[in-house]
């Protein structure tokens, strides 16, 4: 190998029909191109970003930290199974339930039994998990907005937060709508419904568990309208006007909803749908007031650049804009 490279170059012209262009031996060929093996060229970051594993690993921790928070509420609940069993689980069963003084309903007190082995096992833990993933709510939702916010403009992030914050509230307020008002109102209704004096109404343990994780988390879901809305009117799919104009069509869906999350009485049915058609006005005040902000910094922006330029005129360094080309 050594003498092949001390070999002269040969020169265009000297034998061989060499066709010129000095030809040497001893350059060593370039280095063929780098292929990345495994990874498609659709899948490599740009610069500065996130790569797709990358975001898969932080997706993974985000959902293990929602998981701890929720087992740590549901942790923390169980030092209080007392209280949770007797005055929340079993509260809107007893006539004197705070709620019914509220609502100056005359009450009858409710009688639960257990007719299956595991029923009364399924009605503990499952209020003490539902209780634990109430508190540990906040914590999920900012667990998703950590993993959202890196991906967005700083405009975008303020309206996100925003609807990380008010998302935590309507889905509260939601809950304590269908426990404290749907709740005692259908629980009410049904056990003081008879065809026969004859027949006794006496509900199954299991049955009411969950119908009240119906009624309550339900109404939470659907308390979350104005956070939606105000996110699509953020990012431009929705406007007030087709809102307003779509209000007859909402009432519809509000309606439907309300029939699927609620006791087939109409009752609990307009209850639901009383509130829904108010948050739905609020998204319609909602979407009005970005509008008018997006509007105002348009404006804003576009006075900056007016003032720019006429700037830059003045000082000469652009030609004037009536200037003749």
């Amino acid at each position: 190998m050594d003498v092949w490279r001390s070999r002269p170059a040969r020169r265009a012209g000297s034998g061989d029909g060499a066709t010129g262009g000095e030809i040497r031996l001893d350059q060593t060929p370039p280095p063929a191109p780098r292929v990345e093996t495994g990874v498609l060229p659709e899948m490599m970051p740009e610069p500065g970003e996130m790569p797709f594993l990358d975001h898969l690993e932080e997706l993974r921790w985000r959902i293990f930290k929602s998981l701890a928070a929720v087992l740590v509420g549901v942790v923390g609940c169980l030092f209080f199974t007392g209280f949770i069993v007797d005055e929340v689980l079993l509260g809107p069963t007893r006539a004197s339930f705070f709620m019914y003084d509220v609502l100056r309903f005359d009450a009858i007190d409710v009688v639960l039994q257990n007719r299956t082995v595991t029923g009364q096992f399924f009605a503990f833990f499952g209020t003490v998990i539902a209780a634990g993933v109430i508190l540990a709510s906040p914590a999920v939702v900012f667990q998703t907005w950590r993993f959202v916010e890196p991906g967005l403009y700083p405009a975008e992030r303020s309206s996100v937060r925003f609807a990380a914050v008010f998302a935590s509230f309507f889905f509260a307020l939601g809950i304590a709508f269908g426990y404290l008002i749907i709740t005692p109102i259908a629980l009410q209704f049904f056990a003081q419904f008879q065809i026969s004096d004859t027949i006794v109404n006496e509900f199954d343990i299991s049955k009411y568990f969950s119908m009240l994780l119906t009624w309550s988390f339900g109404a939470g879901i659907l308390f979350e309208l104005p956070v939606v809305v105000t996110v699509l009117a953020r990012v431009g799919v929705l406007t007030q006007e087709m809102l307003r104009s779509g209000r007859r069509y909402a009432l519809v869906v509000i309606l439907v909803l309300s029939a699927l999350l609620t006791p087939p009485d109409p009752w609990s049915q307009v209850l639901m749908g009383i509130p829904l058609l108010g948050l739905y006005e609020l998204s319609i005040l909602f979407t009005g007031i970005i509008e008018r902000q997006r509007a105002k910094a348009l404006a804003e922006e576009e006075a900056a650049e007016a003032r720019a330029r006429a700037a830059s005129e003045a000082a000469g360094a652009l030609p004037p804009t009536d200037a003749p080309s």
